[in-house]
Parts: C-alpha cells; sequence; structure tokens
C-alpha cells in the first residue's frame, strides 16, 4: 500500500492498494494529487526504491517538489505517516482477510473515507480531518419547513 499523508491538516489523501508497487504507480498517484490539490513544497518518504527511482526524482524535480527522504531505519522521522499506518493496521489490517485485490481496495477505501470524515483525531481537537458537512436548521424554523424549502430549491435549480 502506498499512504499519502497531509502532515498539516492529517488526511489521508489516498491509499493505493496493489500487490506490488513500482516507481509508475507512485507517479500515478502522485499526478492525480497534484492536479487535485496542487504540488507541495516538499514530499517526505522512506528510502524505497519505488520513491528513490530515477523517473520519480527527475519528475518531482521537474514538478519543483522537493524531496525530504527519511534516514534509513528511522521511521520516526516520518511520524505522520508511520502514525497513520498503524491506525490502519489496529483498525482495519488486523481485523480482516482479503480473499481478492478488490476486496481489499474496496474495504480501504472505505476505512479511508471513515477515517478522515468521521473517525476523531486526537491532534485536531477530536474532530476528523474533512468532516462532512450538513446544513444547519436556522432558529425558529421547523424541520418540515426546511426540508420543503430544500425540496423546492432543488427541483428549481434542476428545471433552470
Amino acid at each position: 500500500m502506498l499512504t499519502v499523508i497531509d502532515e498539516y491538516t492529517r488526511e489521508c489523501l489516498a491509499i493505493h492498494v496493489q500487490r506490488k508497487l513500482k516507481h509508475d504507480d507512485v507517479l500515478a498517484v502522485l499526478t492525480d494529487l497534484f492536479t487535485r490539490h496542487g504540488p507541495p513544497e516538499h514530499i517526505r518518504s522512506d528510502n524505497g526504491s519505488e520513491f528513490t527511482a530515477i523517473a520519480v526524482r527527475e519528475w518531482l524535480e521537474k514538478v519543483k517538489v522537493k524531496t525530504l527522504y527519511i534516514t534509513p531505519g528511522s521511521p520516526w522521522e516520518n511520524g505522520y505517516n508511520e502514525s497513520f499506518n498503524g491506525k490502519l493496521r489496529d483498525e482495519l489490517l488486523n481485523g480482516e482477510i482479503f480473499y481478492t485485490l478488490k476486496e481489499a481496495q474496496i474495504l480501504i477505501k472505505r476505512w479511508r473515507h471513515h477515517y478522515n470524515t468521521i473517525r476523531p483525531h486526537s491532534s485536531l481537537g477530536y474532530r476528523p480531518p474533512t468532516p462532512e458537512t450538513i446544513l444547519p436548521r436556522p432558529v425558529g424554523l421547523p424541520y418540515t419547513a426546511l426540508r420543503s424549502a430544500q425540496q423546492g430549491d432543488h427541483n428549481r435549480q434542476t428545471l433552470t
């Protein structure tokens, strides 16, 4: 699994699940993330061959992203990702047996959504990194009136 964490927000941006990861997989995931979020100033990673491959280093240099490789045998230098990987193992992987790659991809994607939108994080004041939002009920307006108004707005938007 290739896990990508935003160190600032603690959001898990991606978990790429394959039987074997190569530098092409890293490039595909990073390209997608850079397209959606813009390129970061730095990327911190271990010294795995998929990250130190010449193609990955040259591509990162072209898009002006600096690399912060951790010292081999020093996982504490990548604490946010190591902590995330521990939670992934404790909360999902230790309790599952995946019979197919597709099953693993689906269940891990579902857990990632839960991790980002529902699961409280102590470092974020016991809030999730990207909570799902709900439309608050205006004070004094009963729920049924609000629901009717929302449905009316939706119908108007659909017709225009």
